[in-house]
């Protein structure tokens, strides 16, 4: 067997959530074979680029990314891992000849012998299955996010089977983790210091619905977490609109733990691209569910995400798209244009051509309800000035008594941040200020107390 003790590690890591979470368990598989892991990848012995593979401009950043490091670090070993991979790890194994090694996203204790087999001078190949859901490893030492955050998978794959998505193709159908084993590793963080749990998975409504009772189980699971010892928030991130738990707003009611943040991506609001999407919706349905959250908790934090330019788009369905957005008055709205990819059941509904022409309007139609979330985003942050929230202190401004923070409201990487203006403030803590003015889409902020909440 190969010795790769000592072996300096570094990870570029793309992609979503879900895929930080498979690079720091890798990550933390090589450090028990002895590896050691650099902050930079000029220290790197090796280098490991963690891919997305969901949507071409995804792809496209792997890729360049990929051959980037290894124009720059010649004398490293680059070792592709990831959704790319794993999506098309065996034309990898014949184009990406540069390569030392291909690595896919599934049984990730892989890793330690693929990085044997590399050093032992072979261009190492891997793509295995599944483990047992009982037998996967959920060991994590260094985490991505900033101090005091982390996110925990309470799930992998998808059985919505939405026609536009390539997640089946990549992870499979829903593999619930076992109960006991989300609840132990959330105890592990908040023993650790973590301060917020961010809860992600493909749907987490789906959680349990592929065990033999076939019900979700993601309420109970709530349940559990909130009983955990500890002064920690958690937040949830992914709940599928057309699968909602209807009694899920009055649970984060009643139990302070959770944050009263909604993450839906309702993706449109014409039944005419909804339908062909795979999606049961419409505008009516949707608006709904929005207020009836907002009856139950008025001061929720609702995000979603719009897809443009799919199948049945048109200025008609935009302009009911661009109503639903202004009358559901959402904190936070990403969009995206439809990505056609191969191998889906929505791939054939068009040809390139058209899809080129469509995606062109696409681009137009997002600009449009870009402009329109925009105001709205910086009105709905209005209700939070003069108001005293926790402020997660994530990382300080060098040279300035200033500090980059998050309120509950505002999720890792994709929402808003907030500024505080003050001396002394430590990352990982959480800081109690007043809320003193918006600034874009951020805010600003004083610490009004010095006492720190862990």
């Amino acid at each position: 067997m190969v010795d790769i003790d000592g072996k300096r590690i570094y990870v570029e890591n793309l992609g979503c959530a879900k895929n930080q979470v498979d690079a720091e368990v890798m990550l933390q598989q090589l450090v028990e074979a002895g590896c050691v892991v650099v902050e930079q990848a000029d220290e790197a012995d090796l280098i490991i680029v963690n891919t997305c593979g969901f949507i071409e401009s995804a792809r496209e950043e792997s890729v360049n990314t990929f051959f980037a490091l290894k124009d720059q670090f010649p004398k490293a070993k680059v070792v592709m891992t990831g959704c790319l991979s794993q999506r098309y790890g065996k034309e990898l194994e014949q184009e990406l000849v540069e390569a030392d090694g291909i690595f896919g996203n599934r049984d990730l204790s892989h890793i330690t012998n693929l990085v044997r087999r590399i050093y032992a001078g072979e261009r190492a190949i891997d793509l295995p299955a599944y483990p047992l859901i009982t037998e996967e490893s959920d060991r994590r030492g260094k985490l991505f996010n900033y101090p005091g955050s982390a996110y925990l998978k309470i799930s992998e794959g998808c059985n919505h089977r939405c026609r536009y998505c390539a997640i089946p193709l990549i992870r499979g159908s829903l593999r619930s983790r076992p109960f006991e084993a989300i609840l132990a590793e959330a105890r592990r963080l908040v023993d650790s210091g973590i301060v917020e749990l961010n809860l992600i998975a493909q749907d987490l409504a789906a959680y349990g619905t592929d065990s033999e009772s076939g019900g979700s189980r993601f309420i109970e699971l709530l349940e559990a977490l909130c009983e955990i010892e500890g002064d920690f928030r958690i937040r949830m991130l992914y709940i599928h609109p057309d699968a909602f738990p209807e009694s899920l707003p009055e649970f984060v009611k009643k139990n302070t733990k959770v944050i009263p943040y909604f993450d839906i991506p309702f993706q449109h609001a014409h039944p005419t691209v909804l339908r062909p999407m795979g999606r049961t919706g419409d505008r009516r349905q949707y608006l709904a569910l929005v207020r009836s959250i907002r009856s139950i908790l008025p001061d929720a934090t609702l995000r979603s995400t719009f897809m443009l330019g799919f199948t049945g788009e048109s200025s008609e369905t935009v302009a009911e798209l661009k109503r639903f957005i202004e009358e559901a008055q959402l904190d936070w709205v990403g969009s995206f244009t439809y990505s056609r990819e191969e191998g889906t059941p929505a791939y054939a509904d068009r040809d390139e051509a058209e899809h080129a022409e469509v995606a062109k309007r696409a681009r137009k139609w997002q600009k449009e309800i870009e402009a329109i979330q925009e105001t709205i985003t910086q009105d709905r942050l209005q209700r939070f000035v003069g108001t005293v929230q926790d402020v997660l202190i994530e990382e300080l401004v060098e040279g300035e008594e200033l500090a980059i923070g998050r309120t509950p409201h505002q999720a890792p990487e994709v929402d808003g941040l907030t500024v505080v203006m003050g001396r002394d403030l430590v990352p990982g803590t959480v800081v109690r200020c007043g809320i003193s003015r918006v600034n874009g889409i951020d805010l600003e902020a004083i610490p009004v107390a010095s006492g720190v909440a862990q």
